[in-house]
């Protein structure tokens, strides 16, 4: 094993166990061989489980080769791991399996997982949720949210391609011109932004809301259209997320969405709260008045979906128009969604080896707000942060009312002693001299101007 050795505060060597995907259609493996090349330098032993790369074509002869123990069952990972990584939460299946005091992190959705949890705090596990890492700064390289919502918002563009029936960009041809595909492109986060950023490269005219104007900037460097509604109403939550939004400005946004669903071919709906069933954007009035032919991809269809029409893990037609529902987005590009998700993991793992080894540190904000059980007791939701005291508004001093002091008399000492009954005698001494200085001169014309200059000297003083 290279890199030395990372062990826990009590001294105990940490083997990670990496187990095969039970949760159907989940192609994805929360480790790759080069990121388990990272994780034996950052200390770890590692094992995986046979074929748990295959559906992602990576084979356990690279893993062997990356320096992971491959063992033949999921039963020997849980039973003889320290710490667990994987993609999706445990599966019922998986559940007796789990040992005791075990670290588990992994994609978890806590909110609709009570009774996982209560399952796993009887066995004292201590589970950190990727789903719930806060999207500060420094959790960027972590985020595996972000990571995979922009893999699913690119594949959503492909998969609208594969069944809109004509071309992305507007073709010039001996048999005459088509325009460029027309799309939509509802909520501009990071899947969002990803399929606008695909569908402009197939050529595409898009156009995109979001509740947020702050994104505006980020849709048209894109080089997508910006539709705006008049209203004033903060739509962002301090995680950075958009939130529920009032009566008034819904209206208007369904008006928006039903004048535009008569124009485009292909809407493509990423909005989603956390934690909430997914709001329904595109009523079954909106897909009827679509034109036959066109496209609908609804990315929030694993949580209830944004149109009326949704069924999850389906494509189906209604009235000549094709809305796909699939969940399975990111697992449709296995091998690279691997990548990233088992990058963001080393990453996380970088950040909880300190000096004294693999530790879950409760003053780390990353760790304290994605931990969900700590050795059996529930942590999630993480309490709130302390209010940090605001320091006081400076105070000014009021002077104090003095009684007026007599003022001093002024000297005649410097420049300006112009005061005081002998002030004037050295300028009459001058004065005379000078006259007498003139009445000895024959002159005339010398005598008149001496006496000038003192009569000059004489106004001045």
């Amino acid at each position: 094993m290279a890199g030395g050795s990372t062990k826990n505060g009590d001294g105990v060597l940490v083997k990670i166990g990496i187990p095969k995907e039970t949760h159907d259609g989940e192609r994805r493996v929360a480790a790759t061989p080069d990121t388990v090349e990272k994780l034996l330098k950052l200390g770890f032993e590692v094992q995986i489980e046979a074929g748990a790369g295959e559906a992602a074509r990576l084979p356990d002869a690279g893993f062997s080769a990356a320096g992971a123990t491959v063992v033949a069952t999921a039963e020997e990972i849980w039973s003889n791991s320290d710490l667990v990584l994987k993609v999706r939460p445990p599966q019922p299946p998986e559940l007796p399996q789990i040992q005791e005091n075990t670290h588990l992190i992994s994609l978890f959705f806590p909110a609709q997982n009570s009774n996982l949890i209560e399952a796993l705090a009887e066995k004292k596990c201590t589970v950190v949720a990727l789903d719930q890492i806060p999207r500060i700064s420094r959790a960027q390289k972590m985020d595996v949210l972000s990571s995979m919502a922009n893999i699913a918002g690119y594949r959503a563009v492909i998969e609208a391609a594969n069944h809109f029936g004509s071309f992305f960009s507007g073709q010039i041809t001996a048999a005459g011109r088509t325009r460029p595909a027309q799309v939509l492109v509802i909520g501009a986060g990071v899947a969002g932004l990803a399929a606008i950023a695909a569908a402009r490269g197939l050529g595409a005219e898009v156009r995109a809301f979001d509740v947020r104007p702050a994104v505006k900037e980020q849709v048209e460097s894109l080089g997508a259209r910006f539709l705006e509604l008049d209203f004033e109403e903060p739509a962002e939550t301090e995680g950075g997320y958009a939130k529920e939004m009032s009566k008034a400005f819904l209206e208007a946004e369904y008006a928006l969405f039903a004048e535009q669903a008569k124009e485009v071919d292909i809407i493509i709906t990423t909005a989603l709260i956390p934690g909430k069933k997914a709001p329904e954007l595109i009523t079954k009035a909106m897909v009827d008045s679509m034109k036959p032919g066109s496209i609908v991809v609804d990315l929030a269809a694993e949580q209830g979906g944004n149109c009326a029409y949704t069924q999850p893990d389906r494509a189906i037609e209604v009235k000549g128009v094709t809305i796909l529902g699939y969940t399975d987005l990111t697992c449709r590009l296995a091998t690279h969604a691997s990548q990233l998700f088992a990058t963001n993991l080393v990453n996380l793992l970088s950040d909880m080896v300190g000096e004294n080894g693999y530790a879950v540190d409760i003053n780390d904000e990353v760790v304290r707000k994605s931990l969900v059980l700590n050795k059996g007791v529930v942590t999630w939701p993480p309490p709130p942060e302390p209010e940090k005291a605001v320091p006081p508004p400076p105070t000014r001093e009021v002077p104090q009312k003095s009684e007026p002091t007599p003022a001093a008399k002024p000297k005649a000492s410097g420049h300006g002693a112009r005061s005081g009954p002998g002030a004037i005698w050295p300028v009459l001494v001058t004065v005379l001299a000078l006259l007498g200085v003139g009445a000895t001169v024959d002159d005339p014309q010398l005598v008149h101007n001496l006496t000038v200059f003192v009569l000059a000297c004489f106004v001045g003083w």
